[in-house]
This record gives structure tokens, C-alpha cells and sequence, in this order.
């Protein structure tokens, strides 16, 4: 499976990695993960979703806690890990619940954890409020580095200020965060350009960058990376790639995110 990694300098360049991300659509699906998290989203739905994840070697299969099991099972030996959303998508279940979800899907199989900051607590406001946050963060950060697995932080930019935006980038990766993430796509808005840009500000190269929310072409992508994206959340991921191999695409399990 062709890989894309970020330069190792002491900036991000986003051009460069872009530029290899849409050289071909094997280099492009490592870094796009493929995405079902409708409320009404079906059993034969997420193994198909998985189905397309195994053969396009997309960087994961995100799913909801109860298809963990099911889309682990489906992807098992394709070396496609299982991506799951955790305190979805308001962020602002008990800290106590994320944690035991993230426990709970780990054992189930995951490797990609979602997880939906606690809106509200960080636009409290106050210097304990902050530090709430990152405790919150950091409880699931914990146990998924102990089992091998990787968290994105979603902000849910949409929400935010400004200020908001750099305090909550500033949290999760004080928390430990492997990933800032725009959006959870079930919000006011998706991810835009000027979001990604702060976010990969304020990671640098020490995290990575998820674009998601409202990304349903080529185009789409191609701007969220040549601004600093360094994953892409879709459920078009089929046809973002059969747009850049130039092919038309087939109907896929996904849809709206």
C-alpha cells in the first residue's frame, strides 16, 4: 500500500505533502478515511463500507461503537484498521462514559478514535473549565495509546471563535492528541480551508491535521490538503478517487458526511 508522511523539517509543507497525497489514488486513499456514521446506516451498509475500504487500502473505516465488532471482523487480515467515533457528536457525554466507550471499543477492535471535545465545557471559559478539557482528552488519549491506537480530537470549528479554535487546538495537543479534526459533519458546518490552516498552525509537525465535514469532491480534498490537512474524513472517498483516476464512480455505502 502506497503511504503519504509528512517532511521531516521543521515546518509543515503542505504543498509538498498535497502533491504526493493526488499523484495517484493509491497515495490519495492512504490518506482519506472512509466514512459511515448516519444514524440509520444499516449492518449490510457498513460491511460494504468496509468492503470498500479493503479494496481501495483507504486509511480506515469509520464507523459508530455499535459496528465496531461487525466492520472488525469484515476488514480483518486487509490491514485496514477500524475508525470509531467516541462521545458523538456533541461531545458532551460524562468523561467517565468516554472512557469506558473507549475501552469497550479498543476491545472491540478499533484503532482510530474519534473523539468529540467537550464543546461547551471550553466555551465556559474559565481556567478549571479549560483544564476539564484536557483531562477529558487526555483520559481517552491514555488508555488508546496503551492499546496501540491513535485519537483525533474533533473540535467542532463551527462552534468556535477564533480564540476558541487556537485554545482548543492548544488543549488537545497538551492532552496528547495524534490528530486535531475539524468537524463531526452533523453540526452547523463542515471543515473550510481557514479552519485547517489555524489547526496546522498550531500543530506544526507534531500532530496531524483531519479535514471532515462537507468534503464531497476532488476539489474539496485538494484544497483541505494544500491548506494543511494531513487526513480526510469523507463518505464520497470512492468518488474523490475515481474523480482523480478520471473513472466514473460506483454507487457507494456512504453518503452526507
Amino acid at each position: 500500500m502506497s503511504t503519504v508522511s509528512v517532511s521531516n523539517h521543521s515546518t509543515y509543507d503542505a504543498a509538498a505533502f498535497a502533491a504526493q497525497a493526488l499523484a495517484s489514488p493509491q497515495n490519495l486513499a492512504a490518506v482519506l478515511d472512509h466514512t459511515l456514521l448516519r444514524p440509520d446506516a444499516t449492518r449490510s451498509q457498513v460491511i460494504q463500507l468496509c468492503e470498500e475500504a479493503a479494496e481501495h487500502k483507504f486509511a480506515c473505516a469509520m464507523v459508530n461503537p455499535t459496528w465496531v465488532a461487525t466492520a472488525a471482523q469484515t476488514l480483518a487480515g486487509t490491514g485496514v484498521p477500524v475508525g470509531v467515533v467516541i462521545g458523538f457528536p456533541l461531545g458532551a457525554t460524562l468523561s467517565s462514559s468516554k472512557r469506558d466507550e473507549t475501552v469497550r471499543v479498543l476491545k472491540l477492535g478499533a484503532h482510530d478514535v474519534d473523539m468529540v471535545l467537550n464543546v461547551g465545557l471550553l466555551k465556559s471559559g474559565k481556567p478549571e473549565d479549560f483544564e476539564a478539557v484536557k483531562q477529558d482528552i487526555r483520559g481517552v488519549v491514555e488508555l488508546a495509546h496503551g492499546s496501540g491506537a491513535i485519537v483525533k480530537v474533533i473540535l467542532e470549528t463551527c462552534l468556535l471563535s477564533f480564540e476558541e479554535k487556537l485554545r482548543a487546538s492548544e488543549l488537545a495537543l497538551a492532552a496528547g492528541a495524534d490528530f486535531l479534526k475539524t468537524s463531526t459533519g452533523f453540526s452547523t458546518g463542515g471543515a473550510t480551508t481557514d479552519d485547517i490552516a489555524l489547526m496546522r498552525g498550531a500543530a506544526g509537525v507534531n500532530a496531524g491535521v483531519k479535514a471532515s465535514g462537507g468534503i464531497r469532491s476532488l476539489a474539496d480534498a485538494s484544497a483541505m490538503l494544500y491548506a494543511g490537512a494531513s487526513r480526510i474524513g469523507a463518505s464520497a472517498s470512492v468518488k474523490i478517487l475515481a474523480e482523480l483516476g478520471g473513472q466514473a464512480p460506483a454507487a457507494t455505502a456512504g453518503s452526507g458526511y
